[in-house]
């Protein structure tokens, strides 16, 4: 245990929602969990207390994570008729580790803070692996005070973890990772496409 138990929500239980969620059970925290479709095995067998809505996350928790694929399921996690914000109350903190648009992240951050709860966005890096072995690279954007607050639960499913400046700034830095790591990928493929074209073995090149 690293933290006192917390009262945790979380949304989104697929390939990298279901170890996050995972390593906040196993740390002692009381998980209350929603996702579309079964919810997994690991996270079933593990007294996680299933809820029938995101609204019913929000109402038993204190801090809410989020992580669904796009733009577009977080509005809808957040904003539908059952979604989190229906079950906010004042100083809860809503936590979104999905990649999605900086612009609507804003958006949504507003909203939320319309309540009296803070906002986070937290996207992460490093794939499956990371996430279950415990050492994605987190980039959040939002207040101090909410980042000092959830630090402990970020550092139980990552080991890079970066206050990085306020809402949408945490998306926009991992828009920044993936472009970096897209002109990467394409410098590799015409280095190797040059090579080729010289003569070399672009295998062999690729293992210098």
């Amino acid at each position: 245990m690293t933290t006192t138990p917390l009262k945790l929500g979380f949304i989104g239980l697929g390939i990298m929602g279901a170890p996050m969620c995972a390593h906040l059970i196993k740390a002692g925290h009381q998980l209350f969990v929603h996702t579309h479709g079964k919810v997994p095995a690991e996270i079933a067998d593990s007294g996680a207390t299933q809820c029938t809505s995101n609204r019913g996350v929000a109402e038993r928790s204190d801090i809410v994570f989020v992580m669904v694929p796009d733009t577009p399921d977080v509005q809808q996690v957040l904003f539908a008729e059952d979604g989190v914000a229906m079950g906010l109350a004042p100083g809860k903190i809503v936590v979104d580790m999905s990649s999605i648009s900086p612009i609507d992240t804003k958006v949504f951050a507003k909203k939320i803070n319309e309540q009296s709860c803070d906002y986070l966005d937290a996207p992460v890096s490093g794939g499956e692996v990371g996430a279950k072995a415990a050492s994605l690279t987190i980039m959040v954007g939002g207040p101090q005070k909410a980042f000092d607050r959830v630090k402990p639960l970020f550092e139980l499913m990552g080991k890079n973890i970066t206050l990085v400046g306020g809402n949408g700034d945490g998306q926009t830095t991992k828009v920044a990772n993936q472009i970096i790591v897209a002109l990467n990928i394409a410098a590799v493929g015409e280095a190797l496409v040059f090579a080729s074209k010289a003569g070399a073995d672009p295998a062999k090149v690729r293992r210098r």
